[in-house]
């Protein structure tokens, strides 16, 4: 536990000789989980991460240059991390030897006035429980999972809970503790399961984004930079513009193929075939009135300048500049006219 003496040699230091002393990092491994740790600056914030499901590293994938789930999209941010990345593929962060670790580490904190937590599912859960232990501010959590003790949640009937049987889930840690924690959680609403654990997050905002499924999509998304265009606003500003945000769910729902790959990860479901078939219809609607919307505030003006001004010497360059102009405005009448003449 090489980050435990380091920060305790480090708390000794006077505040001056703190800062002369980063940045630091290492690493450690504690059972099955290892983590690593990047400290540039006390005055910036502090991010912890918790790696999802289907990052399913195993002991002997760990190298030098091993970098767990989230930790070099904080080291691209500048701030300070500590990034936990589970062994195995059923691993809920339950080893007795991680709880010890981070109940010694929650004492040593005490230099960084900004702490934030991130996490996606599995990651998520872990982010919930640890946030009062680790005195946490602000959280970002996707995919909710509160709990996987079936006395709590008899309605989590995935086949990931069944497997999370094997751990301990009556004692410390076990569910979602955000102490004074405030934030975010983002799914989608006509997952029942995902909005059953969002509920018992009253405290958080709800930014809830119709069908995007509960990890499945993860892979999707991210071709568009989504869950880092969020992440990066809320390590940056420790909130997120609800504004943009939902600009930003609108234009990709305005993506065909964004529906196509619902579609298909969905085939077999039928209920959820159905709401994705209203949703797709209304998506044609939006994308009709986004289209117009736009078309409205589109400028052409340029365009046809530069077309009459080189009418004479190249006849066939001002055709095509003002066929351009008139495939993004359809009705301008100057258009028109102008295409007459040089027919």
């Amino acid at each position: 536990m090489k980050l435990l003496y380091w920060l305790d040699e480090w708390l000794a230091l006077a505040e001056d000789k703190r800062q002369a002393s980063l940045p630091i990092l290492g690493n450690d491994l504690l059972d099955d989980v290892f983590v690593k740790y990047h400290f540039v600056d006390p005055d910036k914030p502090l991010l912890f991460t918790f790696s999802p499901a289907g990052t399913n590293v195993q002991a002997q994938d760990l190298h030098a240059d091993f970098s767990p789930w989230g930790y070099h999209l904080a080291q691209k941010q500048k701030v300070n991390i500590i990034a936990f990345q589970h062994l195995g593929k059923s691993n809920w962060f339950r080893s007795r030897n991680l709880i010890f670790f981070l109940e010694q580490l929650s004492t040593l904190l005490t230099p960084f006035s900004c702490k934030l937590g991130y996490g996606l599912s599995r990651g998520g859960f872990a982010v919930g429980a640890f946030a009062q232990l680790l005195k946490l501010d602000q959280v970002l959590l996707f995919h909710p999972v509160s709990t996987k003790n079936k006395n709590i949640v008899p309605w989590d009937d995935r086949s990931s809970t069944d497997l999370a049987q094997q751990f301990d889930w009556d004692s410390d840690y076990h569910d979602l503790n955000l102490g004074k924690a405030k934030g975010y959680i983002i799914y989608d609403p006509t997952n029942h399961i995902d909005r059953l654990h969002a509920k018992r997050y009253p405290e958080l905002t709800h930014l809830r984004v119709f069908g995007m499924g509960h990890g499945t999509h993860a892979s999707y998304l991210n071709k568009f930079g989504f869950y880092k265009q969020v992440a990066v606003d809320f390590i940056n500003n420790q909130q997120i513009d609800i504004a943009q945000f939902r600009q930003q769910t609108r234009t990709l729902r305005l993506k065909e193929d964004y529906y196509q790959s619902l579609n298909k990860a969905n085939v077999n479901s039928a209920h959820r075939l159905g709401l994705l078939s209203k949703a797709h219809r209304i998506l044609i609607d939006e994308k009709e009135a986004h289209v117009q919307e736009h078309q409205a505030k589109i400028d052409i003006q340029p365009l046809i300048d530069i077309a009459i001004k080189h009418q004479d010497k190249h006849p066939q360059d001002a055709v095509q500049l003002l066929e351009t102009a008139q495939q993004l405005v359809p009705d301008d009448p100057l258009v028109e006219h102008k295409l007459k003449q040089l027919s």
